[in-house]
């Protein structure tokens, strides 16, 4: 919710910048707004257009990269889960208790992510998740095997819950980047400086008041877009926890 209230905080800035310029033009002396002037201002609004459209695509590749990132980190770990289940399946009965604990665990934190609560992604990260992870790989390290066949795949177990382990890190960890406040400061000011001109040098009439709408509009939605694709596990736009239903559904077959 609260990128949608700098979402609107951002639209209201900007639209509001083009209006105050509309409303200045009516004040301004004639000398103000000769051909002079009007051409150095659209050179200098050029260069700060420049400036604001290169951080604005800027900021769109890296929150698309780190959202789809974390996506794939998603299905990494899914099929990650599935491969150790049946590294397990294949070790004995004597893993099945190992077994429903891996699946009680990614259930849990499936519901905890999917939530999109707060409080509930919050409890991701807190010692009592670190340590039913730790306790998986405890219990793997005190199988007793009785022949080579498995030895190695208690190793390639042990192995592998290490990868799920850092694969769930690693995605936690970039589903919590953040877009600078400064940097999103200065581009809603470059802008509001962009459609303050555009209404400085435009009579008000209800086309123009409509496409400096629409302008606004569409800036403030990337920059919404910029901020729900930087919380990838929260938000109006998350990634797609499907493969790790799927997972879900052939643990312990």
């Amino acid at each position: 919710m609260h990128h949608l209230i700098v979402a609107v905080i951002a639209f209201a800035c900007v639209f509001g910048s083009a209006l105050l310029g509309l409303h200045i033009r009516t004040r301004l002396p004639g000398q103000h707004l000769s051909d002079d002037s009007i051409e150095v201002v659209k050179l200098a609004t050029g260069l700060i257009a420049t400036i604001a459209a290169l951080v604005l695509g800027l900021l769109i590749s890296s929150a698309k990269s780190s959202f789809d990132t974390v996506s794939a980190e998603v299905t990494h770990a899914a099929a990650n889960v599935i491969m150790l289940d049946r590294v397990l399946a294949r070790y004995g009965p004597e893993t099945q208790e190992i077994r429903s604990s891996l699946k009680q665990v990614l259930t849990a934190g499936v519901q905890k992510i999917a939530s999109g609560d707060p409080a509930q992604l919050h409890t991701m990260y807190s010692a009592e998740a670190y340590q039913r992870g730790e306790n998986i790989e405890r219990e793997l390290a005190e199988l007793t095997p009785q022949n080579d066949a498995q030895r190695r795949l208690q190793a390639r177990a042990i192995e592998m819950a290490d990868n799920v382990l850092a694969v769930r890190e690693l995605g936690l960890l970039q589903a919590v980047s953040a877009t600078p406040p400064l940097l999103l400061v200065a581009l809603v000011l470059w802008l509001c400086i962009i459609f303050g001109t555009f209404g400085l040098f435009t009579r008000l009439n209800a086309t123009v008041a409509t496409a400096l709408c629409l302008g606004a509009l569409s800036t403030s939605v990337a920059i919404f877009l910029i901020l729900e694709m930087n919380t990838p596990l929260e938000g109006v736009i998350t990634v797609s926890f499907a493969p790790m239903r799927a997972a879900l559904a052939v643990l312990g077959q």
